[in-house]
């Protein structure tokens, strides 16, 4: 009697299995079905230029999302801005106790036609490599034919990030389809500006603040780790610029009549920002780092993340890194001070013997955690100081050429602060279960993406705590020519939001 039992019990347990695997199969097959299908989607927003440089092609980026969000259950509303608007999506769900907030961008960065290996940045262009490794075009109908996961579909925004906006629609699609229903409330805040730094957002927020009022935040935006594994991020670094110009001669001047004798501003601003780094890449302004450490816990949580030290510097193309921290993750917890570009005269088939009348570099500065960035930005200027400059806001006086042998204009802007949240919030670990149910395991956790996203006037201003999904492939050249997103992501993007769409809060 007692072995029936057992063997009832197992047979029990067996048949569990055997429903819960083919549920999960059956789950899969519609995700996968409603994910080929929005490839239709997918292609007809990134025909749509995007660049927020000009307003009237964000109009129809805007009635796009409008059209596409009403389609779905949506109410939507335009929060206007003294530019353009963000646009606010609404979909509520019976008995929610929660409601959960989330970002998508659909604008993208400008792009130079003349570098893409394609008719247009905005025509969606399906690609394959063939046996030399060499990226070539194919029909995109082959997408709906059966797809190849490692194919990739090239235009502006596909991975960055209108390529996760069109997949999140699609578990949209899959979820009514399979007759499942969210037990929160969903609002959606696309942002059409965050090329541009999102100048507009903080006040925004604060102006909207009650029609944007949840529980948690999540962000549809992003590279997974380079693993291309799974990932949740739960922090992104801020980010604020600096604007140094030094000053020589009036205008440029023959180096062979003046040379000796005429101070050079790109000789002196080359000498002013190396003076800011040792050899090792670390920052030597004191005090930058103060207020920055890392616990032995937190540098044994940053060891999990499950880099190729290796394989990350021949992507790079690097003998060594710098030594900022003690691994690639540990880099990412301070902040940087980057020199993003450099202008004084020409070069190349240019090139003239002149000594030039001023020299120009932008400094990028990203923020984490502890990041005072009216802090970092007023060292930087004390230690530009400290080198005998007399510092102006622009264009120095005739007096002030006269007076001050070294001269240099000094602009700033903050953009937005970082964001931080713990791995066991609970939004941290709703989006755990989602992703585990989802692909089998745990996901990658990142403490702090290397990247900065207009997150952190969402979690000041409203208080809620933010983790993003990133779901693209690491190599997809965002910002740059020939952006990119490979197939299998963008399908299993479309999964990830499925599974987080209906795991229960």
């Amino acid at each position: 009697m007692h072995q029936l039992k057992s063997l009832l019990t197992f047979l029990f347990l067996l048949s569990v299995i055997f429903v819960h695997a083919q549920k999960n199969k059956n789950q899969d097959a519609l995700i996968e079905k409603h994910a080929i299908a929005s490839f239709k989607d997918l292609q007809s927003l990134l025909s749509i230029p995007n660049d927020a440089h000009y307003p009237a092609d964000i109009e129809k980026n805007i009635s796009w999302c409008e059209n596409a969000f009403a389609k779905r259950g949506f109410t939507t509303t335009r929060l206007e801005t003294p530019t353009v608007p963000l646009l606010l999506a609404e979909r509520k769900a019976k008995k929610a106790s929660k409601t959960v907030l989330i970002y998508l961008q659909i604008d993208g960065q400008p792009v130079d036609s003349s570098k893409w290996f394609q008719e247009s940045p905005w025509t969606p262009t399906l690609k394959e490599k063939d046996a030399q490794g060499n990226w070539k075009i194919i029909n995109y109908e082959r997408l709906y034919e059966g797809y190849n996961p490692d194919w990739r579909v090239f235009a502006r925004s596909t991975s960055d990030a209108k390529g996760p906006a069109v997949a999140f629609l699609g578990a949209l699609d899959a979820m009514i389809a399979a007759k499942a229903e969210p037990n929160y409330n969903i609002k959606v805040i696309m942002d059409f500006e965050e090329e541009l730094g999102s100048p507009r957002l903080p006040a925004a927020v604060t102006k909207y603040k009650s029609e944007l009022a949840s529980d948690m935040f999540i962000i549809f935006d992003g590279p997974r780790h380079v693993s291309n594994e799974p990932t949740l991020s739960f922090g992104a670094r801020g980010i604020c610029d600096i604007t140094i110009t030094t000053f020589g001669p009036r205008q440029p001047v023959h180096s062979g009549n003046y040379g000796n004798y005429t101070p050079n501003p790109a000789m002196r601003l080359s000498q002013l920002l190396a003076s800011m780094k040792d050899e090792d890449g670390r920052v030597t302004i004191p005090g930058y780092y103060d207020g920055t450490t890392l616990t032995e816990s937190e540098k044994e949580t940053l060891k999990q993340v499950p880099d190729d030290e290796k394989e990350i510097n021949k992507f790079l193309g690097i003998a060594a890194p710098d030594k900022i921290g003690g691994n690639f993750q540990e880099s990412l917890q301070y902040p940087t001070l980057n020199i993003r570009g450099l202008d004084a005269l020409y070069v190349g088939d240019k090139a003239r013997t002149l000594i030039p009348a001023q020299a120009t570099a932008e400094i990028d500065i990203r923020l984490v955690p502890t990041s005072d960035p009216d802090r970092l930005i007023s060292l930087v200027r004390k230690h530009i100081e400290s080198k005998g400059y007399h510092v102006t806001e622009g264009e120095p006086t005739e007096e002030e050429r006269m007076k001050y042998p070294r001269l240099v204009s000094f602009q700033s802007s903050v953009s937005y602060l970082a964001f931080q949240t713990p791995f066991d919030s609970e939004v941290g670990n709703w989006l755990s279960r989602a992703m585990t149910k989802a692909f089998g395991k745990e996901p990658i956790k990142i403490r702090t993406a290397g990247g900065s996203i207009p997150i952190s006037p969402f979690v000041i201003t409203l208080g809620i705590p933010a983790v993003a999904v990133p779901t693209v492939n690491a190599d997809n050249n965002q910002h740059a020519p020939n952006e990119n997103i490979r197939v299998g992501n963008y399908v299993e993007a479309v999964k990830s939001f499925y599974y987080i769409l209906t795991e229960k809060l």
